[in-house]
């Protein structure tokens, strides 16, 4: 069963319904997009903040394995009383999930043992933060201290909007009580990787690398977004800063986790900024599930069985798992999102061409994210990001390539998309080809 109805959690059906080991995959409350793939059966009904419900569904159908996939239901316990009433559950308990519920938390751990990341200082008063901005000057990062769905977190590049972020959370309350406490940190210049980690309180393995394009426009420019497209490899993720990564910052973190008497189990996903000047990955945040839409571009590549996988993580045997496999082809996925996002957009307006643009191009898979149908049974949009248009091939060249192609027969004309996801990727490609001519 796989809790969620967003498109990583439609990236998790397809990956755990392709695992040999797996029956079949229920998924609540799921989505549209979900049920018409095929890639789950979608429970629409099942309220997944009722704990209850949740288990008595899974002893009612015989389920063997849990996955959350958002950060709320982790938040809030689900796993905690899966765990308790004898259901394998894959994700982290609440109290470990506040390496992503709290970033004073987070700060703090790493301080605590020793993790690199930007130098920071917390506050619950205005002018105390504001105090401490002016002494440290511009560029500087104001983060909510609570979960607020990717909109908490504002890189001031003058004091005027570092000011404004501060009474936006503090004063005026926009987040609600997860803008009660803020964060404020050094900005660190460089390159951001997202790094993913399986953890099963022990031992972690890594997973492929990622990388995610944030803001809502081309170029890297305008607000950020929960994510408007990713691709995998992260060509900057080397054999070398991975063992890095897992020596500096994931296994201190699953000891210090363990120390703390709140052992981590599930996906860490490390939000890194790999230092300009030094090289040195450091800390930006945790998340403690996959990341939307890295998720999607994961399950394209990975071969091996997922469902195995995080059985073997729930139940502390990562150990005894033999290496992972994924396809050496690169994958990248283009976020289709209404027109307006991420700020107010219409609801409801009519997709067409799905099927035929995954027909279309060799190696694409389009996973849904705010679909639904109305009552003439067509595909509308519901949600701010919408689709996830992926695509595999021989290069991240192609991938893109092959992404793209299935975008344009996507008739939507309320919806937009980036059309430069992968720039970098694609960019470092050109330049080596044209080293070797």
């Amino acid at each position: 069963l796989v809790i969620g109805g967003g498109g990583r959690e439609h990236a998790l059906c397809y990956g755990l319904q392709r695992a040999a080991s797996c029956d079949g995959v229920f998924c609540a409350p799921g989505n549209i997009g979900i049920s018409i793939a095929g890639d789950a059966t979608c429970i629409a009904d099942l309220d997944v903040s009722d704990s209850v419900a949740v288990i008595s569904f899974c002893k009612r159908w015989e389920v063997g394995l849990v996955v959350v996939g958002p950060e709320a239901p982790l938040v809030a316990g689900l796993v905690d009383d899966l765990v308790e009433a004898g259901i394998p559950a894959f994700g982290p308990s609440a109290s470990a999930a506040a390496l992503e519920g709290s970033k004073s938390f987070m700060k703090d751990f790493c301080d605590k043992y020793k993790i690199p990341t930007a130098k920071y200082r917390s506050f619950t008063d205005p002018s105390a933060a504001k105090h401490y901005i002016s002494e440290q000057g511009v560029p500087i990062v104001v983060k909510a201290d609570g979960l607020a769905a990717g909109k908490g977190v504002t890189v001031a590049m003058s004091l005027e909007e570092a000011y404004e972020a501060v009474d936006t959370m503090l004063v005026q309350g926009a987040l609600g009580s997860a803008g009660g406490k803020i964060v404020v940190e050094e900005f660190l210049d460089g390159e951001e990787a997202s790094f993913f980690a399986i953890v099963d309180g022990h031992t972690a393995l890594p997973l492929a690398s990622a990388q995610d394009h944030k803001r809502v426009g081309d170029g890297d420019i305008g607000p950020n977004t929960g994510g408007m497209g990713a691709y995998s490899p992260a060509p900057m993720v080397d054999s070398r800063l991975e063992s890095l990564v897992m020596d500096t910052i994931i296994l201190p973190t699953v000891k210090g986790m363990a120390e703390e008497g709140c052992k981590y189990v599930g996906i860490l996903y490390a939000g890194l900024m790999i230092d300009k000047k030094t090289g040195i990955p450091k800390l930006l945040e945790y998340n403690v599930r996959f990341g939307d839409p890295e998720c999607q571009v994961l399950m394209m590549r990975f071969e091996s069985d997922l469902a195995k996988l995080l059985l073997a993580a729930c139940k502390g045997e990562l150990k005894d798992i033999e290496g992972l496999k994924w396809t050496k082809d690169p994958a990248l996925v283009v976020v289709l999102a209404s027109s307006g996002y991420p700020g107010n957009y219409k609801k409801g307006t009519l997709i067409k061409n799905l099927d035929e643009a995954e027909a279309a191009v060799r190696g694409v898979k389009v996973f849904h994210a705010g679909t639904d149908v109305d009552s003439d049974g067509h595909i509308v949009a519901v949600g701010g990001r919408v689709l996830g248009v992926t695509a595999l091939g021989k290069d991240i060249a192609e991938a893109q390539n092959r992404a793209y192609q299935a975008v344009d027969v996507v008739s939507w004309p309320d919806g937009f998309c980036r059309r430069d996801i992968g720039w970098r990727a694609v960019a470092r490609l050109a330049e080596a080809r044209h080293r070797h001519r």
